[in-house]
């Protein structure tokens, strides 16, 4: 049996971290068995669906490179297909049209719970002749199609949770489509599924209560239904359900802050299965060699923000200034970067990035700690102290590392050279550091004022420790 697993979103919002999942964990498997991984693009919502989110699903699983075999397929397509199934479902007696009003409904909705009984519907509409169905189609009665549930309990094995059951009778005769011509999602999955050979349907655990009913058109069809596993939630840090505030954004809003594909892909897999050795760095092509999609955990996944900027941060620092520079050229959702690019010359703009990412999280976070150096900036003279040290002893400091680059030949202004001199101004080093950070970023923390230094110069970093100076002018000592 060649594996076939599928990823089939709906259309109607941007792809975000639990979705990216569930195609990783369909994508994993399937190279693992070495089979074919789908996408299917589940759009016959149309008032709902949207080609913007088609483009961003399809985009943001290739940024990821999450590559599927085949499709993108549309179900909005594939009326034909599905309308050849209902009429076959009515016509085998497995399915009926349903008459009954919103109003009708809402009446014995109400009465059953009234009487303590589960809402659900009666099979009124299951007992009209012939002649009644098509009294009310001459008069365009409106209607919808549903399916015949028998009233016993159904079992299936989920290969994660073992056997499930579930009492039929509290499911009653469900819609399948409003007309011939407008399938719903329960009859549209299975019969993708079917036709499209899918050998294992691998899916989040809230679509638990819809296989069931699924299965129940398997069966209508005389169809064999595919192998089911259902992955645990991922919840938010707090416990509860995962939100946008605690990291249910979408994929594109985490590209757009400079977050790296092979950073989130990494703790996309940690979140609900783990490699046999314990490590936390694993690239796609280890973890395809050891997916096991039995090994994924049955408990809900937490989502853990510290987790994946320390990984962004891990794969941040392994790119060369040059792989960066090329990743903001590339990518569109970066493009606001990319006047940091053209501010320096070539050679300190990669100097820039090599300082700023050793303290940044995301791409965009390389400039924000770096901002000092493209753009005007000020800061309270009291910044400038140093432990207990007094107003005139830090100038005095200042005046005194200000003498000695003045005295640098250009041709010695280096790293080594300049630190050398430095070293010598103080017996406590922070007294002569310190207040010199504070004047070259006006910044607590930052790079080490000497490779800031390099960046700007001799002539604007003298200009900058005279600007602290002259803020120290101010000061009356009492």
């Amino acid at each position: 049996m060649v594996v076939r697993t599928r990823f089939a979103p709906s259309p109607t919002g941007y792809l975000h971290l639990g979705s990216a999942r569930t195609a990783l964990f369909n994508f994993l498997f399937a190279k693992n068995q070495k089979g074919v991984f789908i996408l299917r693009i589940e759009d016959t919502d149309r008032e709902r669906s949207k080609k913007e989110f088609v483009d961003d699903i399809i985009e943001s699983l290739q940024w990821l490179g999450i590559n599927y075999d085949e499709g993108p397929i549309f179900q909005s397509e594939r009326i034909e297909i599905y309308k050849r199934v209902i009429e076959e479902l009515l016509n085998k007696g497995k399915a009926y049209r349903c008459f009954c009003s919103k109003e009708e409904l809402e009446n014995k909705r109400l009465e059953q719970i009234t009487k303590g009984e589960p809402p659900r519907y009666d099979g009124t509409c299951s007992k009209l002749t012939k002649e009644e169905i098509n009294e009310k189609l001459s008069r365009n009665v409106p209607y919808v199609i549903r399916l015949k549930v028998p009233e016993q309990v159904l079992t299936f094995k989920d290969l994660l949770r073992g056997e499930i059951k579930y009492d039929l009778r509290l499911i009653g005769d469900f819609v399948i489509a409003k007309s011939e011509n407008e399938p719903l999602f329960h009859l549209a999955t299975p019969v993708d599924d079917y036709y499209q050979g899918i050998t294992h349907v691998i899916r989040g655990a809230e679509h638990i209560p819809n296989t069931p009913k699924q299965i129940l058109i398997y069966k209508a069809m005389n169809w064999k239904p595919p192998i089911y596993a259902h992955i645990p939630l991922i919840l938010g840090e707090a416990g509860g359900k995962l939100s946008k505030r605690h990291g249910a954004k979408s994929i594109k809003e985490y590209r757009a802050e400079g977050f790296l594909p092979e950073a989130i892909l990494n703790f996309l897999v940690l979140l609900g299965w783990h490699p046999k050795r314990e490590k936390e760095i694993i690239s796609i092509e280890e973890v395809i060699k050891e997916f096991n999609l039995e090994d994924v955990e049955k408990r809900s996944a937490v989502f853990n923000s510290k987790k994946l900027i320390w990984l962004n941060k891990f794969y941040l620092r392994k790119k060369t200034s040059q792989e960066i520079e090329k990743i903001i050229l590339a990518d569109e959702y970066l493009k606001y970067l990319r006047d940091y690019l053209n501010k320096y010359p070539k050679e300190i703009t990669y100097k820039i990035i090599e300082l700023g990412k050793e303290r940044a999280n995301t791409i965009k976070e390389i400039f924000e700690t770096m901002k000092f150096l493209y753009e005007k900036f000020d800061y309270p003279k009291e910044l400038l102290i140093w432990k207990d040290y007094t107003f005139d002893q830090i100038k005095s400091s200042l005046i005194n590392v200000r003498e000695n680059i003045k005295n640098i030949p250009e041709d010695k202004f280096n790293y080594e050279f300049i630190k050398q001199v430095l070293d010598t101004l103080s017996e406590d080093k922070g007294l002569t550091y310190w207040p010199l950070r504070v004047a070259l970023t006006g910044l607590e923390a930052s790079p080490p004022p000497i490779d800031i230094m390099l960046i700007y110069g001799k002539e604007k970093s003298l200009e900058l420790i005279n600007k602290a100076i002259d803020k120290l002018n101010d000061i009356q000592i009492s």
